[in-house]
């Protein structure tokens, strides 16, 4: 079970590790795109960092429920108790 959810939580990092990379790419070599103001005045760089905040808390309810045990209230191992 363990190293299932460590396949999980990898998938789900590169997944992140993706979109930071986007807006790390964004910023270091088209700065003149994150100036771009899409929405009520706010810049581009400030919508993709809050993004980026909503998009790590939602990719770590996934891995929650993803990883959750089947059968709730055992011990995840035999020695827990």
């Amino acid at each position: 079970m363990d190293n299932r959810n460590a396949k999980i939580g990898m998938v789900l990092f590169i997944i992140y590790l993706a979109m930071y990379g986007g807006f790390v790419f964004l910023n270091a070599f088209r700065a003149d795109v994150m100036e771009m103001t899409p929405i009520a005045g706010v810049n581009l760089a400030i919508l993709y960092g809050f993004a980026l905040i909503v998009a790590a808390f939602v990719l770590a309810l996934l891995y929650g429920f993803l990883c959750k045990s089947d059968e709730q209230g055992k011990p995840a191992r035999e020695g827990d108790k």
